[in-house]
């Protein structure tokens, strides 16, 4: 019976020794192999979308993971993910790293670890031109939104008569606002204005200046995987200090996009 007790301890300590190394080891790991496999949106521009013309999944967040993977000097390789399935798929082993529009907040950083803040943006609002003036239009209406979200839990406490319908993604959100099944789509406006640019309705629509939250996006890492994490925060520090950080946002949000955004954050060190 003793040794049985003893076989028992060794397995959960060397369950729990591997369980460590994993979390730990994604630096080396990455290096190793040679290629960064990457969760990211392949639908939700301007941040991560599928280009016509060379049928490669570009964006925002591809370019700050392709920088970090040039900085490893290794390839990339890209796997959609959506909202509900980024972190499963990060704690399951299938990929290094989220880079895809995820908000920090305190009840993720429970489960995994987060880069330093590389974009800040805040929760908005499409909706029908002229049907929304403030959030009283919204009470009692139908919302849609994106499974696995911050923005389904900001909507709920920021309107609590109104439903909230949650959608696997953005664009089929916005679909039924355009059914008229939904009052408004809501999520951060960077998103936003990604999905009203692409409409080819466009004009029919708005974002209202409404805003109910801040939401400021971190690059997802493992729990404890301290070394991979402090060499993305190095990297992408370096990068607002190089200039490069500005130079991606500019190619994205810059005055000549379709999806333009004043830049009113740098990326600092978290206090």
């Amino acid at each position: 019976m003793k040794k049985l007790v003893t076989l028992c301890m060794i397995m959960v300590l060397a369950a729990i020794t591997v369980k460590t190394a994993q979390a730990g080891d994604t630096l080396a790991d990455v290096k190793k192999k040679g290629v960064l496999t990457v969760g990211c949106k392949d639908s939700l521009p301007p941040f991560g979308y599928i280009d016509e013309s060379s049928r490669r999944i570009v964006g925002y967040d591809i370019d700050f993971v392709n920088a970090i993977a040039k900085k490893l000097g290794v390839k990339v390789e890209l796997k959609p993910v959506t909202s509900a399935s980024r972190m499963p798929q990060l704690q399951e082993g299938h990929i290094d790293i989220i880079a895809a529009t995820m908000t920090k907040n305190a009840e993720r950083a429970k489960v995994i670890d987060f880069s330093h803040a590389y974009f800040l943006t805040g929760q908005k609002f499409i909706t029908k031109k002229g049907s929304v003036k403030s959030l009283k239009d919204l009470e009692g209406k139908r919302i849609g939104t994106a499974k696995g979200s911050t923005s389904e839990k900001n909507a709920a406490a920021a309107i609590p008569t109104a439903t909230i319908l949650s959608f696997d993604d953005y664009p089929q959100a916005f679909l039924a606002l355009m059914q008229g099944k939904v009052s408004a789509v809501t999520t951060d406006e960077a998103i936003l204005a990604g999905i009203l640019a692409k409409a080819p309705n466009k004009g029919q629509f708005e974002i209202p200046n409404i805003q109910i939250s801040d939401e400021p996006y971190g690059l997802g890492m493992r729990k404890g995987d301290t070394n991979f994490v402090n060499f993305v925060n190095k990297t992408i520090l370096e990068m607002e200090k190089n200039g490069e950080a500005k130079a991606i946002f500019n190619k994205w949000f810059g005055p000549s996009t379709p999806f333009h955004l004043e830049r009113t954050f740098k990326i600092t060190a978290d206090k």
